[in-house]
């Protein structure tokens, strides 16, 4: 769990040293399985997809939230854990980086940061997880069944993965997408960490937001 003493900026030059080169280790493992059900075969798609901006759970802060909680807001979304040694914390690092390169038009966009292991990840975990990536995120969580179907709205893959070295004895085989959701909540496109810098993810972001007429 991250504490609260350690600053954001420090933080994240932290994470972003450490996790290297388990992420390559991690992730060769699962990247495979994550890619199949979801039938991605790019840094990004745009137009339609079978993919619902729909949820029922509770955000970092106590409060019942849907979908709705966020309209008129775009959205990048991410399914993960917060004792993910890896993954997780590198793509909400780059999420962080995305949300600094947007400056003014940021305050537009809600990262959104979904668990898939509520059994360990409560509210007040969640809280003290993201507070420490960007002020903007936003941690949801919920019951197992309320965190399927948010999942399964999405289209993301997860499982539990018995592993003895990790707290609890297992960890959370995932896919590792951001989803970015339009203000009406339609799906316009999906990134992975480390397929563009975080400059190219906001630019695109940008472009696509200003190209609604949304931006101030």
């Amino acid at each position: 769990m991250i504490t609260t003493n350690i600053s954001t900026s420090t933080l994240r030059r932290t994470l972003w040293a450490s996790t290297g080169v388990a992420a390559l280790a991690f992730g060769a493992a699962f990247f495979w399985r994550a890619q199949t059900p979801q039938e991605l075969t790019g840094p990004r798609i745009t137009g339609e997809a079978a993919i619902t901006n729909a949820y029922t759970l509770t955000d970092h802060t106590g409060r019942s939230v849907t979908a709705d909680s966020f309209d008129g807001q775009w959205q990048m979304v991410f399914f993960g854990f917060t004792h993910c040694p890896d993954i997780c914390p590198t793509t909400l690092a780059y999420m962080a980086q995305v949300m600094d390169e947007l400056g003014p038009d940021a305050a537009q966009v809600t990262p959104t940061f979904i668990t898939v292991d509520p059994a360990r990840d409560t509210r007040d975990v969640m809280a003290a997880y993201v507070e420490a990536f960007h002020p903007r995120m936003v941690g949801l969580t919920g019951t197992e069944a309320q965190v399927a179907e948010a999942a399964g709205n999405f289209r993301v893959w997860y499982e539990r993965a018995e592993d003895a070295s990790m707290p609890d004895g297992y960890s959370m085989a995932h896919a590792g997408h951001i989803y970015v959701m339009a203000p009406d909540g339609r799906f316009v496109d999906v990134w992975l960490e480390g397929d563009a810098p975080a400059e190219a993810f906001a630019a695109d972001l940008l472009t696509v937001i200003q190209s609604t007429g949304s931006s101030s």
